[in-house]
């Protein structure tokens, strides 16, 4: 059982849809998905969530589809911008812990995929910013996932967050396909760890419930996979699955969404669980770091 005496947590993960076309501007696409994404997050607390996550940049339409510099206007800082002081004062209100995922902007001009944790109280305890970064074309129309256009490659590490029900780790949507990142996670101590994700139909639905799972098993750990739903205007390039699901220490899916609709997929983290699956398979105890050397030299 965890320091604050509670064994299980209750989870909510949210997948919504980008109701406004891409040429609609950047401030009218940020109100409209705040609105929507608040009115969500209470109703996951009045059904009893304790940590509630968003999807991947949840305020807007994924923009990486095309490159236009338009999309630097969504930035803001962390913890110091409107976004993040707006939902701390609904994390204290409801008494829950939120994963935030938006567009950062530290200084005049440095961008970051990144999201921020905030505790039950509202305290902002920090950040983690995406570390894989890919740019690559996804289908006709000239769009793709350019991302390197937007976004450095995070430099803060893998932080754990110790939250008021548990300890919490983010890996962001393409992180999830590096075994790597999900291991230091462990190491440093996650119950649970968050990728908000947008990501289309394709090679990428195959894998979506074999990566995150295995990570959950060779971690022991729960792995919570949050997608967006829908086609976005005008860029059509593919359908954002849903399905976002939590995984539990043995692999097995618990919670899962549907391909198609908005909605809060609710699951329970149970730290028994996690105490029993680590007893019996000594992943960690087993490890064999001295012999890893060509893991970082390559």
């Amino acid at each position: 059982m965890s320091e604050n005496g509670m064994s299980k947590v209750s989870i909510a993960l949210i997948q919504a849809a980008n109701a406004l076309h891409g040429s609609e501007s950047v401030e009218a696409h940020k109100a409209a998905a705040i609105e929507k994404h608040i009115g969500m997050i209470r109703k996951a607390a009045a059904e009893g969530a304790q940590i509630v996550s968003l999807q991947e940049i949840f305020y807007g339409p994924y923009f990486c589809a095309e490159q236009q510099t338009k999309w630097y206007a969504a930035a803001e800082e962390i913890p110091n911008g409107p976004t993040t002081r707006l939902f701390q004062e609904l994390a204290k209100e409801c008494g829950i812990v939120i994963i935030l995922p938006i567009y950062e902007r530290e200084g005049i001009a440095t961008y970051y995929n990144t999201a921020a944790v905030i505790d039950a109280d509202g305290a902002y305890l920090g950040k983690y910013r995406k570390h894989h970064i890919p740019h690559v074309a996804a289908g006709g129309g000239g769009s793709g996932f350019w991302e390197k256009f937007y976004f450095k490659p995070g430099n803060l590490g893998y932080p754990v967050f110790d939250t008021a029900y548990a300890k919490i780790g983010v890996y962001i949507c393409y992180d999830r396909h590096f075994p790597e990142g999900a291991r230091a996670l462990g190491l440093n101590g996650a119950e649970i760890v968050f990728n908000p994700s947008a990501t289309v139909a394709g090679t990428s639905e195959y894998l979506w419930k074999l990566e995150q799972p295995a990570h959950a098993v060779a971690n022991g750990y729960y792995v919570a996979a949050i997608n967006r739903v829908g086609i976005e205007e005008p860029w059509n390039m593919g359908e954002f699955y849903g399905q976002s699901y939590l995984v539990n220490p043995r692999g097995a899916i618990t919670a899962i969404g549907s391909r198609d609709k908005e909605e809060i997929v609710m699951g329970v983290l149970d730290k028994e669980l996690i105490r029993e699956v680590r007893e019996v398979w000594q992943f960690y105890r087993d490890r064999r770091p001295e012999t890893y050397d060509n893991l970082v030299s390559l």
